[in-house]
């Protein structure tokens, strides 16, 4: 569940530069909506693989 709660604060954390890009036309806020928005991705990928490994265990100890 840590890895939730780190999802859900870099959400948290890009709301400003969200409002800054898209309301103001911030370019340099743009920016790190786009780093951020990477971030998640790779976030969401590792736990995607933390959770099929964890499928995998789970399903060779039943073996």
């Amino acid at each position: 569940m840590n890895n939730f709660s780190k999802i859900k604060d870099l959400v948290l954390s890009l709301e400003g530069d969200f409002e800054k890009f898209y309301d103001k036309g911030n370019s340099a806020a743009g920016t790190r909506v786009r780093k951020g928005m990477q971030d998640l991705k790779n976030m969401a990928q590792d736990i995607r693989k933390e959770v099929q490994d964890m499928k995998n265990a789970e399903g060779s100890e039943k073996k």
